[in-house]
């Protein structure tokens, strides 16, 4: 695998690129994609989870095949956390804004168990012996349900972010597939997942890309107790 020893490198490279070129064009969104992206970055250290069971990416330093971890995944999931948690507010041109305290109030008895959802349900699906990107993508999904028992006024955000972020993997996804030509092949357990491709992308990815934009997609305004408004500001991406 010599050949691929950089491209999980260069991929989550690309991300942060892109999480860099959204940076500097939105600058109403710089405060959320950073704070959603640095409280994303840890979940990297969740690494060792799916290597080798989901797949065994070639990594800097060989970190991933000699402990679990990688520095990509840390780059990797910053990205796509802060990308995730403003894709809808670009498409709608619209900006988080402090929610009136009534409003708070209105939620915050939920607030926990909202937030507790998607552990609790990974933590409970694990021992089933599943692959454990299918008790992620259910925890994901779970937490996006309780986010909106919590938060229903983040119905829009939620699917349609959700949907935004599906095909913004996507094209990254088909990036990997076209620029790496026989990488998925060599890289991702396939006999252990479904074994279903999309255009040569396992299913198991595109699951991902939905599960983690809905959840992902409310976050900061679950967490700040924050309501999304329209930007007043004439010109503003």
């Amino acid at each position: 695998m010599l050949g691929y020893q950089y491209v999980w490198l260069l991929w989550s490279l690309a991300l942060l690129a892109a999480f860099a070129t959204i940076y500097t064009v939105a600058r109403r969104q710089r405060r959320q994609m950073l704070l959603v992206g640095a409280a994303t970055a840890p979940f990297g250290l969740t690494e060792p989870l799916f290597v080798p069971e989901y797949w065994s990416p070639p990594s800097l330093f060989d970190l991933a095949e000699r402990t679990g971890f990688d520095l990509e995944s840390i780059i990797f999931t910053f990205s796509i956390g802060g990308i995730a948690a403003v894709l809808f507010n670009l498409i709608t041109s619209r900006e988080p804004r402090p929610a009136r305290i009534a409003a708070m109030h209105a939620y915050r008895s939920y607030h926990a168990l909202a937030l507790a959802t998607p552990a609790a349900v990974f933590l409970a699906l694990v021992p089933l012996g599943w692959n454990p990107i299918y008790p992620a993508l259910i925890a994901m999904a779970a937490g996006a349900a309780a986010t909106l028992l919590c938060r229903p006024d983040l119905l829009a955000k939620t699917l349609l972010g959700g949907l935004l972020f599906l095909g913004f993997y996507a094209v990254f996804m088909f990036g990997l597939r076209v620029t790496a030509p026989g990488y998925i092949e060599a890289i991702w357990n396939l006999p252990a997942l479904s074994g279903v491709l999309v255009t040569g992308i396992p299913l198991e990815e595109l699951l991902f890309g939905t599960a983690f934009g809905l959840y992902w997609a409310g976050i900061y305004e679950h967490l700040a107790g924050a309501r999304i408004v329209p930007i007043a500001a004439v010109g503003e991406s």
